[in-house]
């Protein structure tokens, strides 16, 4: 009798593990593949050293499927004067990287023409970045 019990009780605890171990993989199978990174700074060393290392290396090194650099307030002013970063951003382009950026922004510093002829898509960012919110995707801020 307390042998069949302690199998019973066995069973239970391995099926109940079971059910929790597929719930997980599942939730981890549903989860976007996806990461927006926001880069708002003009500091060219924010930009260097820590957007756009981790942003391309997600991509290169296949941490994410999809990544998103979104440009957004002063770094608009800063990618249309610097050239060593708008060299950064064009391999970052060459290597499958989207590149957005906020037409409220570049219209307020007068960069718009710039950021469109560096391929970048300008335009109005609030829905596009609340829909990447509530789509689950990974949001950095930089």
């Amino acid at each position: 009798m307390k042998q069949n019990n302690l199998i019973l009780l066995t069973m239970g605890i391995l099926l109940s593990l079971s059910a929790k171990i597929n719930s997980q993989t599942a939730t981890t199978e549903q989860a976007p593949d996806k990461l927006v990174v926001v880069w708002t700074s003009d500091d060219p060393y924010v930009a260097e050293r820590v957007a756009f290392m981790y942003t391309h290396n997600a991509k290169k090194n296949g941490w994410f499927r999809e990544v998103t650099l979104i440009v957004w307030g002063p770094s608009a002013k800063l990618i249309s004067e610097n050239t060593k970063l708008q060299e950064e951003v064009k391999a970052m382009q060459a290597d499958g990287i989207v590149v957005e950026a906020c037409i409220a922004c570049a219209n307020a510093y007068g960069v718009t023409e710039e950021l469109r002829k560096m391929g970048y898509d300008v335009k109005g960012m609030g829905k596009p970045l609340t829909d990447y919110l509530k789509s689950g995707a990974k949001v950095l801020t930089f």
